[in-house]
């Protein structure tokens, strides 16, 4: 009896074990089946675009040919390179987009350290209309910013002096700084949450003992908070730097001669098939902005690679879930 009970014990263990294993074998299939899934719905229209950059005009007309080039060719990244003038307009979106995030950097820095770390009258309140400014749509601001830079005027100063409407800084970089430097700009609502967040999360120990060993409020600042929050705005220095690069909406608001990669690309069918007073297949125009798009998001691609560590680092500290 005692035999049978034993046997009968370690006979339920075991198909209890097999069932947990089954169980887990089975959840780790499903689990990769689910992330191979959203893998793919994000990468398709990506790999898509990377595999039709490289096709010549035969394979797109040619149904057996799906994702794999029969002729295969760098044809249309030379001609896309050309007719973008990719090399000008690279360094042009460069030292703009470099420009625009390092400003907003620096003034979404200073406000999110200060709704974090200070007291003062109405913080909260000014704080709800930073959250605010994130759900109003850029296009409701369109005609505003666009005469208030057309007839800029610092408090009308200008036009008393001079009884002119103001000056004209559209076609030039001055509304990306101004913006940029009073952290108006592109998203910089986002940044001053971002940043008010991971100094927040930060020990008051540490301003206390920067305080007692006789440091201002600047240096402690300086010297103390931003070496540790390097992470944090390195990712918002990434954030400004993508959204500037791939930016249409401002950049056709504020500039008309000046180009930079989100008008080239928008402009780059009517420069390939300028001379072709034919009819032109709209897949030979799918054709042409998908390699534009390819030689867009390149840059990003290398500047990804070489942050991740600090974009991974500065999410998992700045309390942000979801």
């Amino acid at each position: 009896m005692q035999l049978q009970a034993v046997s009968k014990h370690s006979y339920e263990e075991r198909k209890y074990f097999f069932k947990k294993q089954v169980g887990r074998y089975l959840w780790a299939i499903i689990r990769a089946v689910i992330i191979f899934g959203i893998c793919f719905i994000i990468l398709q229209p990506l790999l898509t675009k990377i595999s039709v950059s490289f096709m010549s005009e035969s394979d797109l007309y040619d149904a057996s040919v799906v994702y794999i080039s029969r002729d295969f060719t760098l044809a249309n990244y030379q001609n896309v390179f050309a007719a973008m003038e990719y090399g000008t307009v690279f360094f042009r979106t460069l030292g703009l987009a470099l420009l625009t995030s390092i400003l907003q950097l620096i003034s979404c820095t200073i406000v999110g350290y200060g709704f974090a770390r200070f007291k003062f009258p109405f913080k909260n309140t000014l704080f709800m209309i930073v959250i605010f400014c994130l759900l109003i749509p850029p296009q409701t601001l369109m005609l505003p910013l666009f005469f208030h830079f057309r007839f800029f005027d610092f408090f009308g100063l200008f036009g008393w002096i001079t009884g002119k409407d103001g000056i004209n800084l559209l076609d030039t970089l001055w509304p990306f700084i101004l913006t940029s430097v009073t952290a108006q700009g592109f998203k910089n609502g986002l940044y001053i949450f971002l940043m008010r967040q991971y100094f927040s999360g930060m020990p008051n120990e540490l301003e206390e003992a920067a305080y007692m060993d006789g440091c201002g409020v600047f240096k402690t600042f300086y010297k103390i908070m931003l070496p540790s929050a390097v992470p944090m705005m390195v990712t918002i220095l990434l954030f400004g730097f993508v959204w500037q690069w791939t930016d249409n909406f401002y950049s056709n608001l504020y500039l008309s001669d000046f180009k930079v990669m989100a008008t080239s690309l928008g402009t780059l069918a009517s420069k390939s098939f300028a001379t072709d007073l034919s009819f032109v297949s709209p897949a030979l125009v799918s054709m042409v902005n998908n390699t534009g798009t390819i030689l867009v998001v390149i840059p990003l691609f290398i500047l990804y690679f070489l942050a991740q560590r600090y974009f991974v680092e500065s999410i998992e500290r700045s309390g942000i879930v979801g």
